[in-house]
């Protein structure tokens, strides 16, 4: 299998042993989500180092150009709530520190988004510009881009459901600026990218992952067609 090909089918197997055991709730699933994919990348790709959210940080892959960057469960508290659908396995690959590979599924809708078959970009939508938010702690550049754009903003869990939400068309634009780590984002970015959208930080500057600090805090993932203005709104905060 090639890369692209080794994330979606991780991502696949993940979620479907995550379907399997959802009765036995978050933890449980986190922590079986993440052995499976550590074992199965150290099956298929012993090489390469791995980052995951669920995982002590081995710092030997800072010498590594090639990063798997893995959240196992992305929205453990949407997990637990069946039957949302609003969760995620995010499994990509970082290369020189670019999100180049990715996978993510939505298991509890039987998608997996990935970037060995791009999505094709939906249609232009046209009513008022929709933001994918969360639905218990909404970041304040949403106020912003609401009152700036007229946005009518549509809340959901996870980030990659989020993400994936622009991917498919139902939203235009997630901006996220409250605190994120690369496994919340690697996936998705590589993701939307490879179906032709903007990704970003807020301020416009590239995503870069296999970072010594993992921490990386805001993100912008928006059509194309969008980005120059939604990115106006946000320096000028």
């Amino acid at each position: 299998m090639n890369d692209h090909e080794v994330a979606a089918c991780l991502a696949a197997e993940a979620g479907a042993l995550l379907l399997r055991i959802r009765d036995q709730g978050g933890a449980a699933g986190d922590q079986q989500s993440n052995a499976l994919l550590l074992r199965r990348l150290a099956e298929l790709r012993p090489e390469d180092a791995v980052l995951s959210e669920e995982s002590a940080d081995n710092p030997i892959r800072l010498e590594r150009d090639r990063v798997w960057i893995i959240d196992p469960l992305d929205g453990t508290r949407e997990y637990g709530e069946p039957p949302r659908e609003d969760w995620a396995v995010h499994v990509a690959l970082a290369v020189g520190g670019v999100a180049t590979v990715g996978a993510v599924a939505l298991p509890a809708a039987d998608l997996v988004l990935h970037t060995g078959e791009p999505p094709r970009p939906a249609p232009v939508s046209t009513g008022p510009i929709r933001l994918a938010v969360s639905r218990t702690r909404p970041p304040t550049c949403v106020d912003l881009l609401v009152d700036k754009l007229g946005a009518k903003t549509v809340p959901m869990g996870s980030a990659g459901a989020k993400a994936m939400a622009v991917v498919r068309g139902d939203v235009e634009v997630y901006a996220h600026s409250g605190g994120q780590y690369e496994w919340d984002s690697c996936a998705p970015v590589a993701v939307a990218a490879a179906a032709g959208l903007h990704v970003s930080r807020l301020d416009g500057s590239p995503l870069r992952y296999n970072q010594p600090d993992p921490y990386l805090p805001d993100l912008l993932i928006c059509r194309p067609e969008l980005a120059d203005t939604v990115l106006a709104v946000l320096r000028d905060r």
